[in-house]
């Protein structure tokens, strides 16, 4: 399999846990909310505020499903992909996922990311009222989504990235899906 995708939370980890994971396993790093920024040419905020969710689902749908057809690309077996927190609201984006990618679901609670996020104002779900129950509202929403997506599933609650990376490279090997 050349894709694995990272599904969970936002600031679950996916970029960071991503980006690692990739160096790790010599893979090509891709973050799908960059690769719809760059085809709207305007950051996600603002496609949020111009055009609405449903709009900017629309994108991702397309952005996703292109990003788990990708072909490995010169000096790299494969690619390592981070997903956006709502990518897993669209059955199309599930079944995209599962069929294309090795698939995995980085978990983390809420209270904790609300504790990460704090200080943050570019996740246009979050702004406006209390971050941590708006937090839980969408972890209530999304995690059996993201279980659903899923081959396996680290819990970011206590080990360090470096302890995640070789937790989900460990597994992808055993798994066999290695080149």
């Amino acid at each position: 399999m050349s894709v694995i995708a990272i599904v969970g939370m936002p600031g679950s980890g996916k970029t960071t846990v991503g980006r690692h994971l990739a160096k790790r396993l010599n893979l090509r790093f891709v973050d799908s909310d960059h690769e719809i920024e760059r085809e709207l040419g305007c950051s996600i905020k603002q496609y949020f505020e111009l055009e609405g969710e449903q709009a900017f689902r629309d994108v991702e749908q397309r952005v996703i499903a292109s990003l788990c057809q990708y072909p490995p690309h010169e000096g790299f077996d494969g690619t390592v992909l981070a997903t956006g927190g709502g990518a897993v609201l669209r059955a199309e984006n599930r079944r995209e996922l599962r069929a294309g990618a090795w698939v995995v679901y980085l978990r983390s609670h809420p209270a904790e990311l609300a504790k990460r996020l704090r200080f943050d104002k570019s996740r246009p779900l979050l702004q406006g009222g209390n971050a941590a129950k708006r937090l839980q509202d969408l972890f209530d929403q999304r995690d059996a989504y993201y279980k659903e997506t899923a081959h396996f599933t680290a819990d970011t609650g206590r080990p360090s990235v470096h302890m995640l990376v070789n937790t989900i490279a460990m597994q992808y090997e055993m798994r066999g899906l290695t080149q």
